[in-house]
């Protein structure tokens, strides 16, 4: 089995089991992929501000470290880090010895293919800053359209996931038609559920982070 280890930037054990959940339908055992879900040991149970963000990144180098190093870790083939903002992958690029991939850049790659023009809809107006500073990182700008953000607390938002989904929806709505996005990512790996549930709901691409991120996996593994 190929071993793709998902590392989860939050310290929700329960998120960690659904976006590896969520890995596997395109990771697939009967691919011959195994993923194992990796929560790291400390931080808050969801990154809703910069802050935190930018220290979810030695958390995931240290939880990569200590996957790499363990029972599983030569076996091990790729590692992908699990939150809308990449915390940790360059350093990781630098040091893990096997591919590294953001969900982010994964997920915007994807939704620019062909020169289309996309958007992030979101619940995190605390990541909105780094959101847009990761699109310029990425070389994006001149396709990106905008973010646009649900109304809530993101985190009571998650406790009612029919909410979150239509208010997501309604972000999803405004990208394409106020802001004329030709795809549309689900900025967060913990909305992948929501990001699931909104496939085929609208006239252009609704793109999911998690699932991605899993293609460029196997890019890259077919590649080596």
């Amino acid at each position: 089995m190929t071993v793709v280890a998902l590392i989860n930037p939050n310290t929700s054990q329960a998120a960690t089991t659904m976006m590896a959940g969520i890995a596997r339908h395109t990771l697939r055992p009967e691919d011959g992929f195994e993923v194992l879900g990796i929560t790291v040991a400390d931080g808050p149970s969801m990154l809703v501000r910069e802050n935190l963000l930018r220290a979810a990144g030695p958390q995931v180098v240290a939880a990569a470290r200590r996957t790499l190093a363990g029972p599983d870790g030569k076996r091990v083939a790729a590692l992908v880090v699990s939150a809308f903002g990449d915390p940790g992958v360059e350093q990781l690029r630098a040091e893990a010895g096997v591919p590294v991939v953001g969900i982010a850049e994964a997920a915007m790659a994807e939704a620019a293919a062909g020169g289309r023009r996309f958007g992030i809809a979101t619940t995190t107006p605390g990541l909105a800053d780094a959101i847009e500073a990761r699109v310029d990182q990425l070389g994006h700008r001149a396709q990106y359209t905008g973010i646009r953000l649900t109304s809530g607390d993101p985190q009571e938002l998650a406790a009612t996931p029919e909410l979150m989904r239509e208010r997501l929806a309604e972000a999803v709505e405004a990208c394409i038609v106020d802001d004329g996005a030709e795809a549309v990512i689900i900025g967060g790996g913990p909305l992948g559920e929501a990001a699931e549930a909104l496939q085929g709901r609208f006239p252009v691409p609704v793109v999911e982070p998690i699932p991605a991120a899993c293609r460029e996996v196997r890019r890259a593994l077919t590649a080596e």
